[in-house]
Parts: C-alpha cells; structure tokens; sequence
C-alpha cells in the first residue's frame, strides 16, 4: 500500500479526544487508512508528500441525511414557497413522479453527480434515502441503485402515502413486500413521522418491521410541529431523529438520556422557513447532535455542508467547534460509523483516510467566511480527488 504525508498543517482537528486539536502537525495515509498523525517535526518518511503550507486540515464531511436518489426539478415550487406558499411535503409526490418515469441510467447518473458535487466541497461520507418510488419494484431499483454508490443507503418507503391508495394498505405494504424486497440492499430505515405522512402507530409499526429485519433505524421527527417523532425514536432505540425543529422540554431531556442523535437539517429550516432547530438547547441538555445537508430537490436543494455549519454558527447558537464536530463526528456518530477500525468523521490510527484541506488558516474561517469556497484538497479513502 502507497503511503502520503500531508505535511505543513497549521490547525489540524482531529475529533479524537486524545489529540484533540494540533498545531503545526502531520498526517501519514496508507491505503484506505490513516497511519500516523502527530507533529510535523516527527513525521515518518512516506512514499509522497504534500506540503499544506500552514492551511487548516479536518475529517472530511459526514452528510448523515440526504435523499440523492431523485429525478426531476422542483423550481417553481421553491418560488411558490418564497413568495409565501406554505411547505406541506406534498411536492414529494412530484419527485416520485419523476423518479419512476426515469430510467436506471437516468437516476445513476444523477446520483453519481450530487455525489461528485458534495465531494468537491469536502464531504467524504453520505447516506441517502430511496422514498421516492413509493412501489415495490421502484423502492427496489431505487435501493440497488443507491447501494453502488452511496456510503450507507436508508429504506424511506414511509415517506409519503401514494394517491389513491389507502394508507393502511399502504402501511401493509411497506412492512409487509416492500421491506422484504430491499432489505438485502440497505443497512437503514426510516419513516417520515408527521402529520401528513405517517402518524405515530403507523411509524411504529414500519420501524419495529424494519428491526424485525435486522435494520437499523433513523426517524424522521418533529419538522413541521410538535409530535410524537423524537419520543419514539428514543424508545425504539433509533441511531437519530431528523429535523427535531420544534421540540418541548420532554424531547428535549428524552434526547439528552439516551443514544438517539439528533440530527439537524438548518438548510432545510431556511428553505422552509421554519424556525431554525434548537441547537443551544440541545447541547446544553447533553444531547448529541449532527449536522447534515437533508440534500433533495424540494426542501433542501443543497450539497454544502459548510453552509450548515456557517449556518449553526451565525444563527443556532453553536460555537465553530461544536459546528464542525456535529458535522464530521455528529454525523458519523449518527450512522454508527464513530468507532472501530475505519471509522470516518475522525482523524485517528486506523480510522479512514478521509481529510479535507481549507485554504485558510483554521476552521473558524467557515463561518468567518460565509459562502466562501474554502475547500483546497480532498482525500476520500486514502485517494486524492482531483
């Protein structure tokens, strides 16, 4: 296995509680592994090296909610919103159009290109969802599809109820043929836990399904109002909820006790306006939280995730490090990815080699610097991107 030194590091955040952050530092990656990390002045000898030139270096983005998996464009609607149309999550049914008139080409190509996108930007971890086939055979293609290309791929065939199709039906269905179909090809499933989508014994009976299966389980919660997402997901052991815009006190303290993440999504807060999550809460409570980019067409058409940090920090109250932290370790935290031999979201012996480079002397410059493409260099296992 060839081996880099990246070398000549200014700031170098790490995630590791060990080392925390380092200054003046080194970073040894052989293979798909990092080798070494420390001072610069005592870096092993490697097969290249690159010089930094006092830049900052940090674990690459881990985007632990998208919905990738997508065709069509939802423009007009988007102008609608910001003319004052209400969100309802009803465009979802456009997109579910789309996607299923599209063909496996079609809906490869386009994954592969959001991906490409997002990794020039620095993320080098993504989940990303089916839910826009919403029938056996479409959730299915929709799964294989994902699977070749996504780091983790979540079942969401609970994301919205067809029309003309009755919903306990539906719910039979989607426990019942639908998850037997795809099971094999996702690690993850979900349920958009809302009114409008999916109430709460509805959900519950898709996520215990799902665990029934050996699924791991993710919630969509709390987007549009008060409601029953985030307590059931603590109960039922889900590795995150999603959104958890609006949250009571009980939620809140719920989060804090147990393993549940709490995902948040502040593009899609903007892109809805709805209040911006509570991040300060939260933290302060002793949650855990993550930040992902919720990349789709309708809600969140973005593949930033420095825009979500630059976002926590200037509007959620959350410092840079906590930022950055919940959008590398929160997210990997979020997947069950934070720990063991390979782990992302980390610099560390033996985590994945996945490092971005910014051009600027630290990561307080993300949100410094808001919109400003500061993404100078890219390893995504261990692979220089170009």
């Amino acid at each position: 296995m060839k081996s880099t030194l990246v070398t000549g590091i200014g700031e170098l955040t790490t995630n590791d509680p060990g080392l925390r952050r380092l200054h003046r530092a080194a970073v040894v990656l052989e293979g798909e592994r990092v080798a070494w990390v420390g001072d610069a002045a005592t870096a092993p000898m490697a097969d290249a090296a690159v010089d930094v030139a006092g830049r900052a270096a940090l674990p690459g983005w881990v985007d632990s909610h998208t919905h990738l998996l997508f065709a069509g464009d939802r423009t007009a609607e988007f102008e609608a919103r910001m003319a004052g149309a209400a969100y309802t999550a009803g465009g979802i049914l456009a997109t579910v159009e789309a996607t299923r008139k599209a063909t496996d080409a079609e809906l490869r190509a386009n994954l592969a290109a959001h991906l490409a996108e997002a990794a020039r930007q620095g993320t080098t971890c993504v989940e990303t969802k089916t839910g826009y086939g919403l029938t056996v055979a479409d959730e299915l293609r929709c799964a294989r599809i994902a699977r070749d290309l996504a780091d983790e791929v979540t079942f969401l065939g609970a994301h919205t109820v067809p029309p003309e199709t009755d919903p306990r039906c539906y719910v039979d269905t989607v426990c019942g043929d639908m998850l037997a179909a795809v099971a094999g090809h996702v690690g993850w499933a979900d349920v958009f836990c809302e009114v409008g989508a999916f109430d709460e014994e509805q959900s519950r009976r898709v996520l215990r399904a799902a665990a029934a299966r050996g699924l791991g389980l993710r919630v969509h919660g709390n987007q549009l109002g008060h409601g029953p997402g985030v307590r059931l997901a603590v109960r039922l052991g889900a590795a995150s909820v999603d959104h958890c815009t609006h949250l009571t006190e009980e939620d809140v303290a719920a989060l804090a006790g147990s393993d549940t993440v709490a995902t948040l999504l502040p593009a899609c807060d903007l892109s809805t306006r709805q209040p911006l999550a509570p991040a300060r809460r939260l933290l302060d409570a002793g949650a855990v939280v993550a930040l992902a980019t919720n990349a789709n067409p309708g809600s969140s058409y973005t593949t930033s995730m420095a825009f979500c940090v630059a976002t926590a920090v200037l509007q959620m109250g959350m410092s840079i490090t906590e930022a950055v932290w919940a959008a590398t370790a929160g997210g990997a935290r979020a997947l069950r990815r934070d720990t063991g031999e390979g782990a992302v979201g980390t610099i560390r012996v033996g985590a994945r080699a996945d490092l971005q480079v910014l051009d600027a002397p630290s990561v307080t410059h993300l949100a410094y610097r808001p919109g400003v493409p500061l993404t100078w260099a890219v390893w995504r296992r261990g692979r220089l991107l170009g």
